[in-house]
């Protein structure tokens, strides 16, 4: 027991953690309007354009990939996790870059030791990756957003009055005249109502496919087309278009203040272009742009998790819903929540594990419509840690299922590197 108590202590106080260095590599300079537009779509979660490692070569970590500066306690994170962390620091503590890092003439100075904060956050890190080495086997137990929760100083003091504590299953509160207030000694006390048994992973799943239309409406899908728009939490909007083909091909069109950015996914590469030009996505950006793309990512929902198990019951809004629990075949946990009604899939969270922290992305489906005998979420509501764009909403004008697609824009151009500054 004094040994748990000494852990949970340690643990506390590892858990003040801070925004560290970010890099100094960025897009370089284009007209105004293009670096606007830039802002924006990284507002969206939607990617710059950046140096990748030849195709086929493994994913290198930061200090390897050598592209950002003054690195000094997270060389062994995966590149692609970087800015996925530098967003989780910033969320973690409910403020943007500025906690630790400068703007020298208008422009971000990433790299400088300026502020001493930088280098407390550096420490705060270590603590963090020690305690999680030293009393968890490594695994991400601690994290940031273990104490500081979206403030910058975490609360260390407890807030007055405290809770009254939950009293054991069999013992009543004061006042109460039994367990679960009611029986009293030498009354025979009733019968509970037998607790329904969960349903199962399969039983789930298969209740959400007869929702949608059935097995035989989803295997009919060839093709589709989306277009509509992407809202940043401010009001901000990005025209958006993605074309698919099963099982694999996927070309998405971002356009904001006439700026387009492409995105496709043809099978087994991948590639981002843009004014600056075309290059390549590989690596865990090339996987992670492939289970996000594919066409049946939100109906074909068994063939995805090979471990599945009932996770309760919760609310997503006004509704009640069924949680289920599910592993991926490369071992990501996902949480998947649907309709206990309907059988509609409300929400699904995934979990980026990484050395600081588990980073959860969230996706709301709403505002389902009946397509062709299919039904599919008009508005998709994605949350995320950034604190300054918490929420991405895509609203949906029109659907369509197996129109004719022209193959050509799922052919990738040739790359071209990105004009020096």
């Amino acid at each position: 027991m004094k040994l748990t108590v000494l852990r949970l202590v340690v643990v506390a106080l590892a858990c003040l953690c801070a925004i560290v260095v970010v890099s100094n590599h960025r897009a370089p300079q284009a007209s105004t309007d293009e670096n606007e537009a830039a802002a924006l779509y990284s507002s969206l979660g939607i990617p710059n354009l950046v140096q990748t490692p030849a195709a086929g070569m493994q994913e290198k970590t930061v200090a390897q990939a050598g592209l950002q500066k003054n690195i000094k306690v997270l060389g062994d994170l995966p590149e692609s996790q970087f800015l996925s962390v530098m967003i989780y620091f910033a969320g973690s503590m409910g403020r943007d870059c500025d906690v630790c890092h400068v703007k020298n003439n208008g422009q971000w100075d990433f790299p400088a030791d300026t502020k001493p904060e930088k280098n407390t956050a550096r420490e705060m890190i270590k603590m963090v990756l020690e305690t999680n080495k030293n009393f968890f086997k490594a695994n991400t137990e601690v994290g940031c957003y273990t104490c500081h929760r979206g403030r910058t100083n975490p609360q260390g003091v407890p807030t007055l009055p405290v809770p009254l504590a939950s009293p054991p299953a069999n013992q009543a509160r004061p006042g109460e005249s039994g367990p679960g207030g009611a029986q009293t000694p030498g009354q025979p006390q009733a019968s509970p109502s037998p607790r329904p048994s969960p349903p199962s992973g399969d039983e789930i799943i298969n209740k959400y496919i007869t929702a949608v239309g059935g097995q035989a409406a989803i295997d009919k899908i060839k093709t589709r087309t989306m277009k509509g728009s992407m809202i940043a939490a401010n009001g901000q909007t990005v025209g958006y278009e993605i074309d698919q083909i099963a099982p694999d091909k996927a070309y998405e069109v971002f356009t904001a203040r006439g700026v387009t950015t492409e995105r496709v996914f043809n099978g087994d590469i991948g590639w981002v272009k843009n004014p600056q030009g075309v290059q390549p996505v590989t690596g865990q950006q090339l996987t992670d742009l492939k289970v996000s793309l594919q066409i049946f990512r939100n109906l074909k929902l068994k063939e995805q998790y090979p471990r599945m198990r009932f996770g309760g019951r919760d609310k997503v809004g006004d509704r009640d819903a069924v949680v289920l629990n599910v592993t991926t075949a490369d071992n990501h946990p996902e949480r998947l929540y649907f309709d206990a009604e309907t059988g509609l899939l409300l929400r699904r969270i995934t979990f980026l594990q990484t050395m600081v922290g588990i980073i959860p992305q969230q996706a709301d489906f709403q505002d389902y419509r009946d397509v062709d005998g299919v039904k599919l979420p008009f508005t998709i509501v994605q949350a995320g840690v950034n604190p300054t764009n918490p929420t991405t909403t895509q609203k949906f004008e029109e659907i369509k299922l197996n129109p004719a697609l022209d193959d050509s824009k799922f052919r990738m151009p040739p790359a071209t590197a990105a004009p020096a500054p």
